[in-house]
């Protein structure tokens, strides 16, 4: 699946995928047409319906296993931002603990790494460009700030402590994050998925070659079938991609006010 139909609102999209499997059910209806008269009609009438469930449930599997993919990928992108936004909210609660001018530097590079993640690595990750190279300059930051801080007593050492964890629990829930934006079902898979569509049509059609009517019918509701799955796995394919996908709400409120206290 391209990039440009991830990233298509979902009516546009099931307009594109219904329209493709319609056309690909009409060109196997067309071929049956063509090939099935006079006696070989008798000959390709002769192929038992039994192949119909066989084939139906073959393509059920195909199915269920790549939504399964899916769905898995979504719930780890979910957990990931929501991992993030908790750790990130830790940080700013924990620090109260710091001294007046360490606390608002602090929550002033929460709120750029926030302001960053959703203007920039949002939209990188929706067309699966964002990278594990480049570290958030802001998060680097307020980690080197935290870990060269020179704790005043027990409470300052145990807040510097945990501030350090949360901080690093931030930056490890960002690269699930990031690894999970580029997970999408591969080509291989929607290749074999629309084979196996187009092998249950052309038995259908000619299990009913006699019957152009009756043909039409049941290929096209079985052709309805294929579209509806592909379109609800490719709707939900990358987690950051698309109308429905995965927004950075969690982020956004936890984000610090500039100059406000939490």
């Amino acid at each position: 699946m391209s990039d440009w139909l991830h990233n298509l609102p979902v009516p546009l999209m099931a307009l594109v995928i219904f329209g493709f499997t319609y056309l690909l059910a009409a060109a196997i209806f067309a071929a049956i047409a063509m090939v099935a008269t006079g006696e070989r009609a008798k000959s390709l009438k002769a192929i038992s319906p039994g192949m119909l469930p066989v084939l139906g449930i073959i393509f059920g599997l195909f199915v269920a296993f790549t939504a399964a993919q899916v769905w898995g990928d979504s719930d780890r992108a979910g957990a990931a931002v929501s991992r993030e936004a908790s750790a990130l909210r830790s940080a700013v609660l924990l620090a109260a603990g710091l001294p007046a001018e360490q606390e608002t530097k602090l929550r002033g590079l929460v709120r750029d790494y926030v302001v960053q993640a959703v203007a920039v690595e949002w939209p990188m990750m929706a067309h699966q460009e964002a990278s594990l190279k480049a570290t958030p300059p802001a998060l680097a930051e307020a980690l080197q700030l935290v870990v060269a801080m020179t704790p005043q007593g027990s409470g300052q050492a145990n807040v510097q402590r945990e501030l350090i964890a949360t901080l690093e629990q931030a930056l490890d829930a960002r690269r699930q994050r990031i690894i999970v934006s580029l997970a999408a079902v591969n080509p291989v898979k929607w290749w074999c998925l629309y084979l196996q569509a187009a092998c249950a049509l052309l038995v259908i059609g000619l299990v009913h070659c006699d019957n152009r009517l009756g043909s039409a019918i049941s290929m096209g509701l079985f052709a309805t079938g294929v579209a509806t799955s592909v379109l609800l796995i490719a709707a939900h394919d990358r987690p950051f991609a698309g109308q429905i996908s995965i927004q950075p709400e969690p982020l956004l409120q936890i984000m610090p006010e500039a100059g406000a206290k939490s």
